[in-house]
């Protein structure tokens, strides 16, 4: 079995056993993941660190230099009270809205923004969706 099959039945398999209250965190959460498995040229890993978070963590095939090009996480502080932690590096995306909180260095070194959605927001799940697209398009670029 290949490393992308087997995340993808991580992924697969996390999604399955979600429960709690937090549903509509696992619907966009389904969302993201449904959007990068769409976009030519991207793999996802996973990185699963149950009390504290599920990682998918997107790379495009032409990225030398990056090993990702966004994190979508489920904070797993609360599984009862999931929320979803979504980042990108600052050279690969705008934020017009100003939605995001810069992190310093804080994406592998690199500046990065971060969007934390803790409700079912539609707005902000279709803002983060063209994020993704934007960071997808950067990285196909290399």
């Amino acid at each position: 079995m290949t490393s992308q099959n087997s995340d993808s039945i991580s992924i697969e398999n996390f999604l399955e056993s979600w429960s709690g209250d937090e549903r509509s965190m696992r619907s966009w959460f389904q969302l993201f993941y449904d959007k990068l498995q769409a976009m030519e040229g991207v793999t996802c890993s996973f990185v699963a660190r149950p009390g504290v978070s599920f990682s998918l963590r997107p790379k495009h095939v032409n990225q030398k230099a990056r090993e990702l090009f966004a994190i979508v996480d489920v904070i797993d502080d609360d599984p009862q009270e999931r929320w979803l932690s979504v980042c990108f590096y600052g050279d690969m995306i705008s934020d017009p809205e100003e939605r995001g909180e810069l992190i310093p260095g804080g994406l592998a070194g690199s500046d990065g923004y971060c969007f934390d959605m803790f409700d079912d927001d539609e707005s902000l799940a279709a803002y983060l969706t063209e994020r993704i697209s934007e960071a997808g398009s950067a990285a196909a670029r290399g």
